[in-house]
């Protein structure tokens, strides 16, 4: 019985930006008596049929943008008679659909890290079971990547998770009910060694994969303190002192790694922590801004972030302790007018953006958004080839509307049209050239162009392209961009590297 882990994709750009950590997690969770598991990254290649054969287990992981491709391979495996495992965010959300339009044998819900093995066993038995609960696992039973399964020269960042779980609200986000709102935040001990491992490997770009690298904020502090519960101060605390700790020991990593992590707006209010993440070069982040007004903000319960001039202010205050910030924004919001994406392109270039991303907005299942549109529309809802639209992952993708949920004063035509064009004024050479300024030599602007440039290919023209022939054009560009832009980030391995000295649990490098 072989095992096979599969990250379903529709478009292959032969080069991936960001190692899919779930895999190589999976990986670690599988027992040695089955063998190195066949891993599968479709972002990569398509999955390589030959391989299946009957009683292998396929581990399928599926979120709600590449469920129909999943699907399908959930169908095709068990036809050659393979046992179909299907895990992730949306089997957790919708286990029977996995089973009844994915040909399951069975279902992971939550945490695989842990409840992999038994699952495997049960297949090798012959007797798996139709659900299994992997719950949401204490951070000190995570386990580690097994980096050294990836496939050499695919991927130009590594991952590695420090935190999962996230203590807001926001509508739009399925997180804090998936993941949970109260962070499960890994010791420095284990992410060290990971991050050790994979520079030993030639990776010295991390994205450290976190729902949110802020776990606890100084309002979180001063709440508790004026609540006068010293135990939640107290864990708060700690939580915050392995945060700098982490950081302390990310300083002490070779000098050439750089590190690019997901966090709220307030981080902008506590100096003192984004003048940790500079010394420890985490030099990049997401940060979610989704509207420039007080009301968009309102529209998705995201009002602890500024709108306006404090906008712009907090987020130029990013970058000035170093850290360069990829602004997310959501068009498509019901308090969304004809002025809102120019507004919102302007504040993207006064606020000193390194990179945005423009999103329409999309209901996500899990989402307080979703369950409000969902019931909005009823039986009422518009079916597709017979899907209705409020499973529109089920619907051919060339298919799906271009917007979910109707707005009051624009059709979906033209918030799709005035989304492409802040992509495009954004992404324009000569925008892009401006910004370029923040590095200095000549080959480093270069290369931030050409980044810039597959950035929105891949993120731009393939999501909110009207038709499949310039999806199919836009993939031919960033697979073509893809090439230069990975060696741009090669690293000359470092097999020798030591762990850091700081550690009390140091060991010698194996």
């Amino acid at each position: 019985m072989r095992v096979h882990l599969v990250n379903p994709s529709d478009v292959s750009f032969g080069i991936g930006v960001i190692t899919p950590r779930w895999l190589y997690v999976l990986a670690a969770a599988t027992p040695p008596q089955y063998g190195d598991p066949i891993i599968t990254d479709e972002t990569l290649e398509p999955l390589d049929w030959n391989r299946v054969e009957a009683g292998d287990v396929v581990g399928i992981g599926i979120h709600t943008a590449n469920v129909y491709r999943g699907l399908a391979i959930g169908r095709l495996a068990r036809e050659r008679g393979a046992w179909v495992v299907f895990g992730g965010i949306h089997a957790t959300l919708y286990p029977e659909e996995a089973r009844e339009l994915g040909a399951a044998h069975a279902v992971v819900k939550g945490d695989g890290d842990v409840v992999w093995s038994a699952v495997l066993a049960d297949c090798a038995q012959g007797t798996p079971q139709r659900i299994y609960d992997g719950g949401r696992l204490a951070a000190d039973r995570f386990l580690r990547a097994r980096w050294d399964l990836m496939p050499p020269k695919s991927y130009m960042w590594a991952s590695v998770q420090t935190v999962r779980g996230c203590p807001k609200h926001c509508s739009f986000c399925s997180v804090w009910r998936t993941d949970g709102q109260r962070p499960r935040q890994r010791a420095s001990d284990p992410v060290i060694e990971e991050i050790v491992a994979l520079r030993r490997l030639g990776y010295r770009f991390i994205a450290l994969a976190d729902d949110n690298f802020y776990p606890v904020t100084l309002t979180d502090l001063e709440l508790a303190r004026k609540q006068n519960n010293p135990q939640r101060l107290a864990e708060l605390e700690d939580m915050r002192r392995e945060r700098f700790e982490l950081m302390d020991r990310l300083a002490e990593l070779p000098a050439d790694m750089i590190f690019f992590t997901q966090i709220t707006m307030e981080a902008a209010e506590d100096p003192r922590f984004l003048n940790a993440m500079r010394k420890a070069r985490i030099k990049g982040a997401l940060v979610g801004v989704e509207a420039v007004t007080e009301e968009g903000l309102k529209a998705v319960y995201k009002d602890f972030n500024c709108s306006g001039e404090n906008l712009a202010e907090r987020l130029r205050t990013f970058k000035r302790h170093g850290v360069h910030v990829l602004g997310s924004f959501i068009f498509g919001l019901p308090t969304d007018r004809q002025d809102t994406f120019a507004a919102t392109a302007a504040l993207a270039k006064q606020a000193d953006l390194t990179f945005a991303q423009f999103v329409t907005m999309t209901p996500f299942p899990g989402t307080v958004d979703f369950e409000r549109w969902e019931k909005s529309l009823g039986d009422r809802a518009e079916r597709i080839e017979g899907v209705p639209v409020t499973r529109y992952w089920l619907i051919p993708g060339h298919l799906r509307p271009k917007l979910y949920t109707p707005h009051p004063t624009m059709n979906p035509e033209e918030i799709r049209r005035r989304t492409q064009g802040v992509w495009d004024n954004f992404y324009s050479l000569g925008a892009i050239w401006k910004r370029s300024g923040c590095v200095k030599s000549i080959k480093a602007r270069l290369g931030f162009i050409f980044i810039s440039k597959l950035y929105r290919q891949m993120y731009a023209n393939t999501g909110i392209a009207t038709d499949s022939a310039r999806r199919k054009t836009a993939n031919r560009w960033a697979r073509w961009l893809a090439k230069p832009c990975y060696r741009l980030f090669q690293a000359k391995p470092m097999p020798d590297l030591r762990l850091p000295e700081s550690s009390p649990f140091r060991v010698l490098a194996k």
